[in-house]
C-alpha cells in the first residue's frame, strides 16, 4: 500500500468513527436534561425526538387528545410509526409526568 492511500483509508475509518459516536451521541440523554413530557407536548416539542417528524408528532397529540393520556412510556407505540426501534431510541428521553 502507498503512504497516501494508507492516510486516505485512516481518514475514512476515523470519518466513519466520528459518525458513529455523533449518532450515539444524539440518541443519549445529556446530564440534567429534561424529558420531553408525551402528555403535554406540543408537536413542536415531540419533534425534537430523534426519527419524530411532523406526522408522527401529530398523531401523538391526536392519539392523546382521543384516548387520553398515556400511562407509561411503552404506550407511545400504539401510535402508528412507533414501534420498538423508535421507542428504543426515545425512551430515556421521553416521561409521561407524574400519574397520581
Amino acid at each position: 500500500m502507498t503512504g497516501g492511500l494508507k492516510k486516505c483509508l485512516a481518514l475514512v475509518a476515523l470519518l466513519a468513527v466520528l459518525a458513529l459516536s455523533l449518532s450515539y451521541a444524539q440518541t443519549q440523554p445529556k446530564a440534567g436534561a429534561t424529558k420531553i413530557n408525551i402528555n403535554t407536548a406540543t408537536v413542536t416539542e415531540l419533534q425534537a425526538l430523534p426519527r419524530i417528524g411532523p406526522k408522527v408528532a401529530q398523531r401523538i397529540v391526536d392519539y392523546r387528545t382521543q384516548n387520553g393520556p398515556f400511562k407509561k412510556v411503552e404506550d407511545i407505540m400504539k401510535v402508528r410509526g412507533i414501534g420498538e426501534k423508535v421507542f428504543s431510541q426515545i425512551k430515556d428521553l421521553i416521561t409521561v409526568g407524574d400519574t397520581k
